[in-house]
């Protein structure tokens, strides 16, 4: 199924809204959180990436939960997105790397999505 890149941002903005009605957060989390979703999506993480839906990669919420006992998430993440990888998910569809993003950017991306619970 095709959906149209105006369905598309539609579909993000709600998943976004979603995720931050659902957590019930405060202010300055709201405030954090937000300030990740625009890092996300001006990094093009929104175009294969949602909160809730597979698209062409699996959902934030399904990378929270796969990685969600892994002591070593975190770096685990930083490098898969560094790097880019496939096969993690049963698919032949390779992420590409992101080495134009900061280590220290990249970290804090990594925590972002583990911070996505279903």
């Amino acid at each position: 199924m095709f959906i149209q890149p105006a369905q598309r941002m539609k579909l993000h903005i709600l998943s976004c809204a979603f995720v931050l009605a659902a957590s019930g957060m405060d202010g300055v989390h709201a405030e954090e959180s937000a300030a990740m979703t625009d890092f996300v999506r001006g990094n093009g993480c929104f175009s294969c990436h949602s909160a809730t839906e597979k698209i062409v990669g699996p959902s934030f919420q399904s990378i929270s939960s796969k990685y969600a006992d892994d002591k070593d998430a975190v770096p685990a993440l930083v490098q898969s997105i560094k790097n880019g990888s496939v096969g993690k998910w049963s698919s032949r569809v390779a992420m590409p790397p992101h080495q134009n993003i900061s280590n220290e950017d990249l970290t804090r991306l990594a925590k972002w999505v583990l911070s996505q619970k279903p």
